[in-house]
């Protein structure tokens, strides 16, 4: 029980950390921060009523933003479908398609992440491992981050029994925002002209 509270605890410390870190970063790295936040799930074919309210914040950090492979680094706490806060680290890769002749600066990402996430109905907050599908649509400023999680990937990633064998499969949705849209120190400050 006591490793389980000590990865919440450390969890919790490394969002804190990588706010504060943003928060501190010079302008030069700040640019690639962008504040998630966390709304809405749809259980595919579900017969059971599940919290898809699913509130909660998070950051994700772009590394090399401007190449076709981007990696991102993700945290993130929210309520899940029980309604209960579940945490999740982690990181990815997606491929970056640059739709510049739609408008200036949209881009489409597709590609997978990878992570750690404690949930109270798996194991008590024991954590485990994922990895996910990932698509993210939208600009610098704004984007939707969509998951998916098939039904075979919650048997095989949670080890547990569903409650609902109905389910056939999990849509997450976020909204990714550059944290200066909402007047906080870091977030995309890039130079006129650059994307």
């Amino acid at each position: 029980m006591w490793h389980q509270t000590c990865l919440i605890v450390a969890m919790r410390t490394l969002i804190l950390t990588l706010i504060a870190a943003g928060a501190l970063s010079a302008p030069a790295q700040a640019q690639d921060w962008s504040l998630v936040l966390n709304g809405k799930s749809v259980h595919v074919n579900s017969s059971k009523d599940w919290n898809e309210q699913n509130w909660g914040l998070g950051l994700e950090r772009e590394f090399d933003a401007e190449a076709r492979w981007v990696k991102v680094a993700v945290v993130n706490g929210f309520r899940d479908s029980q309604d209960e806060m579940s945490y999740m680290a982690g990181g990815g890769i997606k491929r970056r398609f640059r739709l510049d002749s739609l408008t200036e600066g949209f881009f489409v990402d597709v590609g997978i992440v990878g992570f750690l996430m404690t949930r109270q109905d798996v194991r008590n907050n024991e954590p485990f491992p994922g990895i996910l599908p990932a698509l993210t649509v939208g600009t610098r400023q704004v984007a939707l981050n969509v998951t998916y999680l098939s039904q075979h990937m919650m048997d095989s990633a949670t080890n547990v029994t569903r409650v609902d064998p109905t389910v056939s499969g999990l849509v997450f949705i976020q909204l990714k925002l550059d944290p200066g849209l909402l007047g906080l120190p870091f977030g995309s400050r890039r130079p006129a002209g650059s994307r």
